[in-house]
C-alpha cells in the first residue's frame, strides 16, 4: 500500500501523513501506521480522530479495517473512546514537538559480496546425507554407558577410529591412550598452557617460539596463559629453526610443518630433522599444527613431524578445515608425559566435547566416508586453486601465487607498498580479504612482505567464477620490482 496523506484539517487542524507501505495485513499496517504517529508526536494527547467510516473512506479502507485498528489500539491504551466524545488520543505524557530529535539513520553494514578470507572449507559442500547415516548407525551401536559419565581422553570409539586414520593417512605415531579429544586447536593450546576457564593449570610452560606469520589469536592465546612468544624468521623452506639456538630460555616451538601458514610452504626435511635434534638435545617440545596437512595438490601429503619423536612432539589436529568449524572436535596425540597433565587440567567434565558427535565421527571415519570427503574436496579445491593461478597468468601476470599446490588458500605477492591499495579495491569489488600483515607477529624482526591471502574455498562452487572476476579487477598494476611475501 501506498503512503497517504489524509486531509483532517476539519477535524484536527492539520493534515495527518499515514503511512500505510510494509509489511503485514492492511489493519496491522494502519495500526502500526497510528500508533507510530502518537508516539512521535503527530497526534497529540486528547486529538480527537476522525469517526472510522471517514477515515474508510479517505484511505481507500473496508469499514471493519479501520474500525478493528481503532478498537486494538483503545485496548493497547493508546486511543480511548467515550460516548458523545468519539476516539481521542489517549492523555499521556508526549514529547514536545519541538524537542523531538530525527532518528538516525539505521546502520546497515556492508555484506561483502565475496567472501575470499582465509580458514573455512566451503560449507554448501558438508556430507549431511552421510553425515546423518553416520549420527543414526552409531547411536543405534552405541553402548547406554556412552550416556554417562565417561572417560576425560574422550570415547574409545572415536580415538580408535582416529588411531587408525592418523597413523595411515598422516604417519603420526600414536596409540589411542596418547589421544585427548578436545572441541579444536585454541581448546588445545588452553588445556597445555592452562587457560581454559575454571580447568586447572596446563603442563607446559613458556617462552614458546612461534612463526613469524600466522593466525594472531594462536599467539593470543599463549600470551593471555602467561606464555612469552618468540618469532621465528621464515624463507622459502619454512620456519628457521637454527634460531632457537639463539634463544636459550625457549622451551618450545609452535610449527605449521607441513604447509606454512600462511606463506604456503613446507618446512624443509633438514629443518625437520634439526627442530627435532634441538628439542632432543635442549629438552624442548614442539607443538605441531597440522591444520591442512590432508589437501597436498601436487603429490602425496607430507607425514607428520610427530613421527620423528612422538615424546618430542604434540600434534594437534580437528576436523575445523577438513569437514566444518561448526563439528567442535579435534584431537591432541601427546607425549605418555603430558597426558596426565593435559586430562588435569581438562577437568571432570566442563571441557568435554558432545559425546553423539563424537561417535558419529568415529562411524563417519571408519566407514570410510571421511576419506571419500577428503579426496573429493581436495579434488575441488584443486581445481580452485588451478583457476586462480590461471587467471592470474592470463591477466595479471606480474602477480603469482606463492607457496606449494596445497591447503584451503594462497598469498598472492604483490608490487611493495601495495597492499594496503589492494585491499581497499578488493572492498570496492564487494570482496573480503586479509593482507598478509594482519598475520604478522607484531614482534617479527624479518622484513615485512607485501601479499594477500585468497581463500579459494570459501565461496560457494557457484560464486567462484565471479569471485575471481571481481579479484582481477582489483589487482594493483604491473611493478617490476616484487618481493617475497616471507620477506
Amino acid at each position: 500500500m501506498p503512503e497517504t496523506w489524509v486531509n483532517l484539517a476539519e477535524r484536527m487542524g492539520s493534515d495527518l501523513h499515514v503511512d500505510l507501505s510494509g509489511p503485514g495485513s492492511r489493519r496491522a499496517v494502519l495500526i502500526r501506521a497510528l500508533r507510530n504517529a502518537v508516539r512521535e508526536g503527530w497526534l497529540t494527547p486528547g486529538t480527537r480522530l476522525p469517526p472510522y467510516r471517514s477515515l474508510a473512506a479517505d484511505l481507500g479502507l473496508a469499514r471493519n479495517t479501520v474500525a478493528d485498528a481503532y478498537a486494538e489500539l483503545i485496548a493497547e491504551g493508546w486511543l480511548t473512546a467515550r460516548q458523545g466524545s468519539g476516539t481521542r488520543v489517549a492523555e499521556r505524557a508526549a514529547p514536545p514537538r519541538h524537542s523531538r530529535k530525527p532518528k538516525p539513520a539505521p546502520a546497515r553494514p556492508a555484506t561483502p559480496t565475496h567472501n575470499l578470507r582465509q580458514g573455512a572449507p566451503e560449507t554448501a559442500s558438508f556430507p549431511r546425507t552421510a553425515w546423518l547415516a553416520a549420527a543414526r548407525r552409531a547411536l543405534i551401536a552405541a553402548p547406554d554407558e556412552a550416556f554417562g559419565p565417561g572417560d576425560p581422553r574422550g570415547r574409545i570409539e572415536l580415538r580408535r577410529a582416529l588411531s587408525d586414520y592418523l597413523t595411515r593417512a598422516r604417519g603420526v605415531r600414536v596409540d589411542p591412550e596418547r589421544i585427548v579429544v578436545c572441541s579444536g586447536f585454541a581448546h588445545a593450546l588452553r588445556l597445555l598452557f592452562g587457560g581454559s576457564p575454571g580447568a586447572g593449570a596446563g603442563p607446559l610452560r613458556g617462552p614458546f617460539a612461534v612463526e613469524s606469520y600466522g593466525l594472531r589469536f594462536h599467539s593470543e592465546i599463549l600470551e593471555g596463559c602467561g606464555v612469552r612468544t618468540v618469532p621465528l624468521s621464515l624463507d622459502e623452506q619454512g620456519a628457521r629453526v637454527e634460531e632457537l639456538a639463539g634463544e636459550p630460555r625457549v622451551r618450545g616451538v609452535l610449527l605449521t610443518p607441513a604447509h606454512q601458514f600462511p606463506t604456503g610452504g613446507p618446512l624443509h626435511p633438514a629443518r625437520r630433522a634439526s627442530v627435532i635434534d634441538w628439542a632432543r638435545t635442549g629438552d624442548g617440545l614442539i607443538i605441531e599444527d597440522d591444520y591442512d596437512g590432508e589437501f597436498r595438490y601436487d603429490r602425496v601429503p607430507v607425514g607428520a613431524v610427530q613421527g620423528l619423536d612422538p615424546e618430542r612432539v604434540v600434534y594437534l589436529g580437528s576436523v575445523s578445515k577438513s569437514l566444518s568449524p561448526a563439528v567442535r572436535i579435534g584431537w591432541m596425540v601427546l607425549p605418555t608425559r603430558l597426558v596426565d597433565g593435559v586430562l588435569a587440567a581438562k577437568g571432570k567434565r566442563e571441557a568435554w566435547v558432545s559425546v553423539p558427535d563424537q561417535l558419529t565421527l568415529a562411524d563417519f571415519i571408519a566407514s570410510g566416508q571421511y576419506d571419500r570427503h577428503i579426496r573429493r574436496m581436495r579434488q575441488r579445491y584443486r581445481r580452485r586453486r588451478d583457476q586462480l593461478v590461471t587467471a592470474l597468468a592470463e591477466r595479471a601476470p606480474h602477480i603469482t601465487a606463492t607457496g606449494i599446490a596445497a591447503g584451503l588458500h594462497a598469498v598472492l605477492r604483490l608490487p611493495p607498498g601495495t597492499v594496503a591499495s589492494a585491499v581497499k579495491a578488493a572492498s570496492w569489488q564487494g570482496i573480503a580479504l586479509d593482507g598478509l600483515t594482519a598475520f604478522r607477529h607484531p614482534r617479527a624482526t624479518m622484513p615485512a612482505g607485501d601479499g594477500l591471502v585468497i581463500g579459494y574455498s570459501t565461496p560457494p562452487e557457484h560464486a567462484y567464477g565471479a569471485a575471481l572476476e571481481a579479484l582481477l579487477r582489483a589487482m594493483p598494476p604491473s611493478d617490476a620490482s616484487i618481493e617475497s611475501p616471507a620477506g
